[in-house]
């Protein structure tokens, strides 16, 4: 999943996937204009997307632009948005901050887009958000789920965070697992975050946590800490190692009989991209808590819609998924299409007064909704379990599942 075989360049993705039906640009300030475009004199209205095509979170990255082509295909072809055409502009923030800063400068000061959305990771994202909304006064929108606590003025967020990943997914686990936990994750500011507030959500619903550590980032030897989950009779472990390490960890918690002693993994991030780094076998009952699963095409007729128009025009190599930020891509561009119709217009100040409580009715597994003041979205939440190397859904939440930030 992780190798330079997923790495293509800028050029080449735009190529690859450039549309007939948007604008069509044949040169500075000339376009071929559609007919259904009653105010294109104004010109076009600019979408930047920033976002990792290359380097270590390609597959998230690729899966992001891929959506905006998408939903820009869908508003060009329905007439684009308050008449004008959208125009859509792509940088690779390359899984690297120092390069990302100067790419993301050229959407902001060249291109002059009315809204940035992208970043994947955390870090990434505290690396451009003063270019886009500080120094370049633009709207920017983030989709990853995250660990929360992001209260910037004028950064929408469009994933889950913490209170969405863990209020229902923690008592679940009690329930199907046992009140025994252990706090296992990669050394960085997202899993200490997100383990301080699922201690304090364990702990709330009579659990314990029987320990808590952290890793460098590229370890793969977890036989120490297999030990004591075993030795110390750990009924959950509430993983937040990443790559590389998650693949390892869950085949050397399986080879030493975790599972098969009724032990249960729960992983908030825990997406189809991942079905397929271990043997079915060694994941067996893995649990995630998620905004979307592949599972709800068959029971949601919205979501089946757009898993199936994804899959026609894109590359089966990059998933439409929560966990790339592919859900949180179509949630913040639509939530933004509807701000730009309120506000009739694409001036930050009056987008984001719009955005500021913009809602969706159909989306990937359901409505959302920005929670008025607080920039975050409320959105359905979704429990998955790891089946014969698939997702089954078993839990759901009964409404849209309030965020608590800011």
């Amino acid at each position: 999943m992780f190798n330079d075989g997923m790495k293509f360049s800028r050029r080449r993705f735009l190529q690859n996937f450039a549309f007939a039906s948007a604008a069509i640009a044949v040169g500075p300030g000339s376009w071929v204009i559609r007919p259904g475009w009653a105010n294109a004199a104004e010109g076009p209205i600019k979408l930047g997307i920033a976002t990792d095509l290359t380097g270590a979170l390609g597959f998230a990255g690729n899966a992001c632009a891929n959506v905006a082509h998408m939903i820009a295909k869908e508003i060009n072809d329905d007439g684009g948005l308050l008449g004008r055409p959208i125009e859509l502009y792509i940088e690779d923030t390359a899984s690297n901050e120092s390069v990302a800063v100067g790419n993301v400068r050229k959407l902001v000061q060249r291109d002059k887009v009315d809204l940035v959305l992208g970043g994947i990771s955390s870090s990434m994202r505290n690396a451009i958000k003063d270019v886009i909304v500080s120094r370049g006064k633009t709207l920017y929108i983030y989709p990853e789920g995250y660990e929360g606590k992001e209260c910037t003025p004028y950064l929408f967020c469009t994933g889950p965070v913490p209170a969405q990943n863990c209020d229902e997914f923690i008592p679940w686990l009690i329930q199907n697992g046992g009140k025994r936990f252990a706090l296992p994750g990669s050394n960085y500011v997202w899993p200490q975050t997100i383990n301080a507030y699922a201690r304090k959500v364990i702990e709330s619903n009579g659990g314990e946590v029987v320990f808590e550590e952290y890793y460098p980032m590229d370890q793969i030897d977890f036989s120490s800490t297999v030990s004591r989950v075993i030795s110390n009779r750990v009924d959950v472990v509430f993983n937040t190692v990443i790559p590389p390490g998650v693949g390892p960890f869950f085949k050397q918690l399986y080879e030493a009989g975790f599972s098969k002693k009724g032990g249960r993994i729960g992983c908030t991030f825990f997406d189809e991209n991942f079905l397929e780094i271990n043997q079915p076998h060694e994941i067996e009952g893995v649990a995630s808590s998620l905004d979307y699963y592949k599972a709800l095409t068959a029971e949601d007729p919205v979501s089946a819609k757009i898993q199936g128009d994804y899959e026609k025009q894109f590359s089966s190599q990059f998933r439409f998924s929560a966990g790339s930020a592919a859900t949180g891509t179509y949630r913040g561009l639509k939530l933004w299409e509807a701000a730009v119709k309120e506000a009739g217009t694409v001036e930050r100040e009056a987008v984001a007064a719009a955005l500021d409580h913009a809602k969706i009715t159909e989306g990937p597994g359901g409505p959302a909704e920005m929670v008025p003041g607080k920039r975050h979205c409320k959105m359905n939440m979704y429990i998955g379990v790891a089946k014969d190397g698939q997702f089954e859904i078993v839990a759901r939440s009964a409404t849209l599942v309030d965020p608590k930030e800011c």
